[in-house]
């Protein structure tokens, strides 16, 4: 049987149609969730939560040569206000090392700086061993688990907050956000990097899938 030409270009129309259609409607909703993620990333950041803790976590950033970079010392900076206001007897600090660092760790060197500045060495939970944000979460459920802490205060950028809590609370923790200070001048480029960093990883936790990939050593902060 001879299917007549203008059949064929009728039935290529509706599949060409329906896949334009469906080409849309995938675009709407992935930049629905994407202004619903970039919302919620601005509402936790807004808000800092501290209050009686067990413990405060602060997550790793980079360190050189054994001093903690601006953002970590802002981060350090940050906890060791929580810790004088009382607001948890412990301090943790997260993060392990890469082949470059000459066997330092974010979370020694952050562990080095509080004794520094006055924390007693049994305040101070150094864990060294993670190299992403999902890993320092992993770790910090563990450290939760062994040491009986309910309730913990965790310090970082506050754009990384959103993440980290939902992290956190997929691994059974009660935590309470709280951002560093902000430092310096952030351009455009810069937020809008930290900004599509934090919307792809929290859209691949929720999809399951490993981010380790993308992060590298830590994010970019």
């Amino acid at each position: 049987m001879i299917v007549p030409q203008t059949n064929l270009r009728r039935r290529g129309g509706i599949g060409g149609q329906l896949f334009r259609h469906l080409s849309v409607l995938a675009i709407l909703l992935a930049a629905g969730w994407c202004l619903w993620v970039y919302s919620q990333i601005n509402t936790v950041a807004s808000q800092d939560n501290a209050q009686p803790a067990d413990a405060i976590a602060v997550f790793g950033a980079a360190e050189y040569n054994g001093r903690p970079s601006p953002v970590y010392h802002a981060r350090l900076d940050h906890a060791l206000d929580l810790y004088h206001r009382q607001i948890a007897p412990i301090i943790i600090t997260l993060g392990g090392g890469g082949d470059k660092d000459s066997g330092l760790t974010e979370g020694g060197v952050g562990r080095d700086y509080l004794l520094a500045n006055g924390v007693p060495f049994g305040s101070i939970i150094a864990e060294t061993r993670s190299t992403d944000t999902q890993q320092q979460v992993a770790r910090l459920a563990e450290i939760a688990r062994e040491n009986g802490f309910e309730h913990i205060v965790v310090v970082s950028d506050a754009t990384h907050l959103f993440r980290i809590r939902a992290l956190c609370e997929d691994a059974g923790l009660e935590v309470y956000t709280s951002p560093r200070a902000t430092i310096g001048h952030l351009d455009r480029y810069d937020s809008a990097s930290r900004y599509f960093h934090e919307i792809l990883s929290y859209t691949a936790f929720r999809l399951g899938l490993n981010t380790s990939w993308f992060e590298g050593k830590e994010d970019p902060y």
